[in-house]
């Protein structure tokens, strides 16, 4: 009797898992600024491993006073929209780039 709750139980959570609908995958293109006193530090990197993101730099142009960064994420609207808005409170300017430009 044990072993038949057992299967039944696994059923019910495979059923389950076919009902979460997964969200689709998008791709944001933005500038970031950084401020002097973050240039050094690994940000980009952070997000990779703290969000499901894919990070993908465009473009960079770094000086001893400010850093400009062309950054692809990829993954879910949310998962982008937490990274960016982490990035936010780090106190990193982010911007959207309009369609076309680094392509």
């Amino acid at each position: 009797m044990a072993r038949v709750a057992r299967m039944e139980k696994a059923r019910g959570k495979r059923r389950d898992l076919r009902r979460v609908t997964p969200q689709p995958e998008v791709r944001e293109k933005v500038y970031l600024t950084y401020p002097q006193e973050l240039i050094k530090e690994p940000l980009i990197y952070e997000v990779g491993q703290r969000f499901r993101v894919r990070t993908n730099i465009r473009g960079a142009n770094v000086s001893d006073t400010i850093g400009l960064v062309a950054l692809e994420l990829d993954g879910t609207q949310e998962e982008i929209d937490r990274a960016i808005a982490w990035l936010r409170e780090r106190g990193v300017q982010v911007e959207p780039i309009e369609k076309n430009v680094i392509e």
